[in-house]
């Protein structure tokens, strides 16, 4: 079997199985956690309801620290969108999401693809030198610089593939595709799930915010 071969097989289905079944389990550990009485109803008959807007509201940071965080949430706005549109948006990625579920789509120009690639990489790298010029802001740790090696290894790697550098493509395009692998099985794993929790964590704080009838 070669790299390619095993990357297209085992590897990406294993790393998916490990990706599905871990969100679930991490999602199910929070769920079921028992909760107390509720003791304080919100100051207005719909506080509960309107607690679940801050998952929209809270999007962009509040007046107050729009200045000292506009940098990195710029930067990370540019990032997680430009990657989403290289991920469902170019033809090799749009075969590959068509054989797992049979729905396909229009592709975009290979040229565009490129540039939100190289885009999405450049965001990131911005990203993390302002983690590495603040570390007393930012305390990271082991993990989290493990976790941008992660999640960059795609995009240099897919683009390398599609220009055709370094290796031969077919081993670029192996090494490209192991690298998924390793962000998916990484992610149920690591800060990575915040895609799935941040849906949760500020639904749970508007919720908080409108027992003490604060605007939101």
């Amino acid at each position: 079997m070669s790299l390619l071969e095993f990357a297209r097989g085992p590897a990406i289905h294993l790393s998916l199985i490990i990706l599905v079944v871990g969100v679930i389990w991490r999602l199910l550990g929070v769920l079921v956690l028992t909760r107390g009485a509720d003791l304080s109803r919100p100051r207005d008959a719909f506080g509960n309801f309107k607690g679940y807007r801050t998952v929209f509201s809270r999007a962009w940071p509040s007046g107050e620290f729009t200045t000292a965080t506009r940098y990195q949430t710029a930067m990370a706005y540019v990032f997680h969108i430009a990657t989403l549109i290289v991920v469902i948006g170019i033809v090799p990625h749009i075969e590959f999401i068509k054989s797992l579920t049979g729905a396909s789509w229009p592709g975009l120009p290979n040229v565009v693809g490129v540039a939100l690639g190289i885009v999405a990489l450049a965001s990131l790298l911005a990203l993390i030198a302002r983690r590495l010029s603040k570390p007393a802001v930012y305390c990271s740790n082991l993990g989290d610089y493990f976790t941008w090696i992660v999640v960059a290894a795609p995009l240099v790697t897919g683009l390398m593939a599609f220009a055709h550098v370094g290796l031969r493509y077919e081993t670029m395009l192996g090494i490209h595709i192991l690298s998924v692998a390793v962000l998916f099985a990484w992610l149920p794993f690591s800060k990575l799930m915040h895609a799935f929790w941040f849906v949760f964590s500020r639904a749970q704080s508007g919720v908080a915010y409108a027992h003490k009838g604060v605007r939101i």
